[in-house]
């Protein structure tokens, strides 16, 4: 059975979030811990922090998840917003081991006349203050991106780019969105492409680093690069490309927090349904007889797992802890 839950509100009390996780049925949930839109937040109160643990601590959610706001570019590392930036990623880790969550999910940002390597600099130097700052067991997850104009992320070679220029290797990780990751051009509607892609994202990144599933449909078309969501099975990877994500091994241990829309064709505890239902159904045989064409070159130019194996092998040997 899959771990699935939902982005929830804190409104109200921060607590309530626990509670509405589980109203829902979710085994897992992701919150932000504050306004998502502004600079500005209030600490939290020790005894809403104390109820939100104890909720968490009477069962039900296997994992919590928080994630960053939505204002901090942490690949733009000059002037004011910077360093709002990092100082937000400092409280967010802060908070986050308070509230008892093991993870904190970021966006990487967008980089602008610093280039790219500018923005790994960014991310990286961020990252690293502010693990020097906050010293506690929180894991950062590294967000895969859609690979717009401009963004860090959007590639398993950015990710592990950064991955390789942060010093304490044991607290960064990575979330993996589907959407991002189907839109950036990484295949994942059948059992081959997502045996690629993973195969890919082993050898460069490594599966041990993988600890989040965002899990949402999208709305763009494969290689599109178009951030936005869709409902579980009604998007462009679709009902049998989820199906086959969920009863990959990699994807069928891990938290599935879905990201997805809440309009009049469906709700969160529809999405969550949906992702039971296909979870509890028989994906595509690799040896099935009718499948759709589906595109095989990822963001690299890479057209089969065993050349980018080939072409990602020094980064294998030069993974954090790898001797």
């Amino acid at each position: 059975m899959v771990a699935v839950g939902v982005h929830v509100s804190i409104a109200g009390s921060i607590d309530l979030a626990v509670d509405r996780a589980k109203a829902i049925g979710c085994d897992t949930f992701q919150i932000f811990s504050r306004n998502p839109r502004g600079w500005a937040f209030k600490d939290l109160e020790d005894e809403k922090m104390k109820e939100f643990r104890r909720k968490l601590a009477e069962g039900g959610i296997a994992v919590p998840v928080d994630h960053m706001p939505y204002l901090p570019n942490l690949a733009s590392p000059h002037g004011e917003n910077y360093k709002k930036s990092v100082d937000t990623l400092k409280a967010e880790l802060g908070r986050s081991g308070q509230l008892g969550i093991p993870y904190l999910v970021t966006h990487l940002g967008h980089f602008h006349d610093e280039g790219v390597e500018g923005g790994y600099a960014g991310v990286i130097g961020a990252v690293n203050d502010a693990f020097a700052a906050v010293k506690n067991d929180v894991m950062l997850l590294l967000e895969t991106t859609s690979g717009e104009k401009n963004t860090v992320g959007g590639t398993f070679e950015d990710i592990r780019h950064i991955l390789d220029g942060i010093g304490d290797a044991r607290r960064v990780g990575v979330c993996f969105d589907t959407c991002h990751t189907f839109v950036a051009g990484y295949e994942l509607r059948t059992p081959e492409g997502i045996g690629e892609t993973m195969d890919h994202f082993d050898d460069v990144i490594g599966l041990s680093r993988l600890k989040v599933v965002h899990l949402n449909d999208a709305k763009g078309e494969f290689g599109s690069h178009l951030d936005r969501h869709e409902h579980i099975g009604m998007g462009f990877i679709g009902e049998e490309g989820i199906r086959n994500i969920l009863h990959h091994p990699v994807f069928a241990r891990l938290p599935l927090i879905c990201e997805t829309p809440v309009d009049e064709r469906r709700d969160d505890l529809g999405n969550i349904r949906k992702v039971r239902e296909l979870a509890g159904s028989e994906g595509t045989s690799a040896a099935g007889n009718e499948r759709r064409e589906t595109g095989r070159v990822n963001p690299a130019g890479f057209r089969s797992a065993r050349e980018r194996r080939k072409a990602s092998g020094a980064a294998r040997g030069h993974r954090p802890g790898s001797g």
